[in-house]
């Protein structure tokens, strides 16, 4: 049942022009979504909306996972940060597009939620994605610098830290805002700072001592 559903959204992601990658259209067609929401909104899981996951946080839409990833251009082998793990589902996306020689490290701030989002990624057979609990807006220090940086909520603005943990000419996806915000691309270039405004998106708030 889920697969014809995930099926139909895919197929859909692709007419709205979300999904523009052969890439990024095989990572949501082998990351069963319903594994990573609560049992009982499993029903809903391929609806194009955000879900609730617990601790005030949520699962993002579809729709929004699929216009992050094809921003970062991410390709084979990369290593990724990821600011708010949340359940998991869009680390699990980024793992399968790196594939076995990348890796996707994302960090959490509610313990519980870290956990469960292990287990989920367990549960589904991602073995090239580690979960930390910690304060996100600081990055994650002991693994950069990072070839992609993506932050999952809005931030009031571009914390140092990440700028300083990204590789060179890489790049960083982050909701610049408190709750309707703007996404922001931007690129590393030496000294240079290169940003992109992709418009306008709504996440909950990064909390911590670059945050909110």
């Amino acid at each position: 049942m889920f697969e014809l559903e995930r099926e139909r959204l895919v197929k859909n992601l692709i007419i709205e022009g979300y999904i523009k990658s052969e890439e990024v259209e095989k990572a949501f067609l082998k990351i069963p979504r319903e594994a990573f929401v609560p049992d009982s909104l499993k029903m809903r899981a391929y609806m194009d909306t955000p879900l609730e996951i617990g601790y005030g946080q949520t699962i993002s839409a579809p729709h929004m996972v699929a216009i992050m990833c094809e921003a970062l251009d991410i390709t084979e082998g990369q290593k990724i940060l990821e600011i708010g793990a949340g359940s998991g589902y869009h680390a699990a996306i980024v793992a399968h597009l790196v594939g076995e020689k990348g890796h996707v490290f994302t960090i959490e701030r509610f313990e519980n939620l870290a956990k469960q989002a292990q287990e989920n990624l367990r549960k589904t057979d991602i073995t090239n994605a580690t979960v930390e609990t910690g304060d996100g807006s600081e990055g994650l220090e002991k693994n950069q610098p990072y070839d992609r940086i993506y932050v999952t909520c809005a931030s009031p603005g571009i914390p140092q830290p990440l700028i300083d943990q990204l590789k060179d000419y890489g790049k960083l996806l982050i909701p610049v805002g408190r709750m309707y915000c703007e996404l922001k691309l931007i690129e590393k270039k030496g000294e240079k700072i290169a940003s992109k405004n992709l418009g306008g998106c709504v996440f909950v708030p990064l909390v911590g001592k670059h945050g909110h």
